[in-house]
């Protein structure tokens, strides 16, 4: 394998979680007795420009279909950050009737429906056509297309350029990082901005993030290395904030290299120099995050285990990817946990995949009374915590596996 961003030959293993099924591929009841198809989940560090990712071993056109089950709008903190990340920007940049917002993976119409309240024009690009349907139904016109060059070539001949250039957890999910990140510089205005925000490779790496990793995510990103891909492209960050979401997660900004109308802030040059101090451009930072993963596994199964043993019942909270990641990596199935109780209906009454542990609604928690919720998306854990607070009642208490198991 060679790396999809500098074309440097792979040598150099960040971590081995196996196999795995695609982290959102549900199971009805009668696909319990199907099998399962499981890919590689390697992950590779690229010691040239420090890229770590995974091969493209479940093709995103396959992922990305139909049947994805992800509706951004299920949750109340990403709906306010949504809100909020709206006002911010029409406030710093004036964005008025006249503007193009538009917005790559624009999912459910979670973002846009704030723009469009505002009275500013937008368009989203979706691939899954089922959360495409959504946001049409709230008026956003949306393309059900993948991005890349040839789409942004054609919007651009259409009149699209775009004021503002936007997407939210979706650069770590494109397999071809070069022909998206040279779309966008197609489909930029003049003085056109783009906003990024993804994960931070940092945050992973510190907080044992591992479960962060599964097959939608092709890469897993620094800003040393998303500054070089963008730069490649003829774009330029002029700012950069380090913001909470998913654990910790960096929003850039960035413009065309010739736009000189923007000023580079400070904290460009500071996140360049506080990576390089972590040794994000040098291997031995990646080094022993196997090892570390490996404890968070061995201590969540001896938790499970134990309360097994005194015929205690637990349950988990948000069949989200991250949870499955953690759940299969870990051999956790139903025997150990009994359901997980998740708001999105699209999941409900389906499996998850490999571990096979039940989806239920939030009602099926009440009846049941587990002594133990995990909370699997543990970057919600205060919108979760709030939201589930009646277990007390019953003498529940909340558990979160990363970085370390914990009982709250």
């Amino acid at each position: 394998m060679k790396c999809r961003f500098c074309n440097t030959k792979l040598e150099h293993t960040f971590i081995d979680l196996v196999n795995s099924p695609a982290s959102n591929s549900f199971l009805t009841k009668e696909q319990l007795n199907e099998p399962e198809t499981f890919f590689p989940l390697k992950v590779f560090t690229c010691h040239s420009c420090f890229l770590v990712q995974v091969d493209e071993y479940k093709k995103s056109d396959s992922i990305f279909d139909s049947n994805y089950v992800y509706f951004s709008s299920y949750s109340k903190s990403w709906l306010a950050h949504a809100k909020q990340y709206t006002d911010l920007m029409v406030k710093r940049f004036g964005f008025n009737s006249q503007s193009l917002v538009t917005e790559i993976a624009s999912n459910d119409g979670y973002l846009l429906q704030y723009f469009k309240e505002k009275g500013i024009p937008t368009l989203g690009i979706e691939p899954t056509s089922n959360t495409a349907e959504v946001a049409r139904a709230k008026g956003i016109e949306t393309i059900t297309e993948f991005f890349g060059t040839k789409l942004a070539q054609k919007l651009a001949k259409e009149g699209y350029k775009s004021d503002l250039l936007l997407g939210n957890n979706v650069l770590a999910h494109v397999p071809d990082i070069v022909d998206f990140v040279d779309g966008m510089k197609l489909l930029l205005a003049e003085e056109g901005v783009i906003t990024m925000e993804f994960p931070h490779l940092a945050q992973l790496i510190d907080n044992i993030q591992f479960d962060t990793i599964y097959h939608e995510h092709f890469s897993y990103l620094s800003f040393y290395t998303v500054k070089q891909i963008f730069e490649a492209a003829g774009l330029e960050m002029f700012d950069v904030e380090e913001i909470p979401t998913h654990g910790g997660s960096l929003r850039i900004y960035a413009k065309h290299q010739e736009d000189k109308s923007k000023l580079i802030s400070s904290r460009v040059g500071e996140l360049v120099i506080k990576e390089k101090k972590k040794g994000i451009d040098q291997l031995f930072y990646y080094a022993g995050f196997q090892e570390k993963v490996m404890k968070v596994k061995l201590d969540l199964l001896t938790f499970l285990i134990e309360q097994k043993r005194k015929g205690k019942k637990v349950a988990a909270y948000g069949a989200a990817a991250k949870g499955n990641t953690l759940l299969n990596f870990c051999g956790i199935k139903a025997d150990l946990i009994n359901f997980v109780v998740d708001a999105n209906p699209h999941k409900q009454h389906k499996f998850l995949p490999a571990s096979h542990i039940p989806v239920m609604e939030e009602n099926y928690l009440k009846t049941q009374k587990p002594d133990f919720v995990l909370i699997l998306p543990w970057n919600l854990i205060n919108e979760i915590m709030n939201q589930l607070n009646y277990i007390r009642e019953w003498d529940g208490q909340f558990v979160i596996p990363i970085p370390n198991v914990k009982v709250l």
